[in-house]
């Protein structure tokens, strides 16, 4: 492996190496996290943009509640918004 000093392509050392290949693995492990954080998040915004529905001085009718219920199950099944169904809003 290599890297840039002041301008000049030069070879890492081995305790670089370990050091950047230990980086790269930790960054593929959270990989996982991170997408099922994107989608918790994209999620949380589509449930905020119907949370007026739940106001004390209205009634949700079964659809909006359905809606509802399975935006905040969507992390049952997709772990990603690569592979997630959004359910139909009312």
């Amino acid at each position: 492996m290599k890297k840039y000093v002041n301008e000049q392509l030069v070879d890492m050392t081995a305790d670089e190496i370990a050091e950047r290949q230990a980086e790269e693995q930790a960054w593929a492990d959270g990989a996982a996290e991170r997408n099922l954080t994107a989608l918790r998040k994209e999620r949380d915004v589509k449930l905020a943009e119907t949370d007026w529905w739940a106001s004390s001085d209205l009634t949700m009718t079964s659809a909006q509640t359905t809606y509802r219920q399975a935006l905040r199950d969507i992390t049952d099944n997709a772990t990603s918004l690569d592979d997630v169904t959004w359910p139909e809003k009312p």
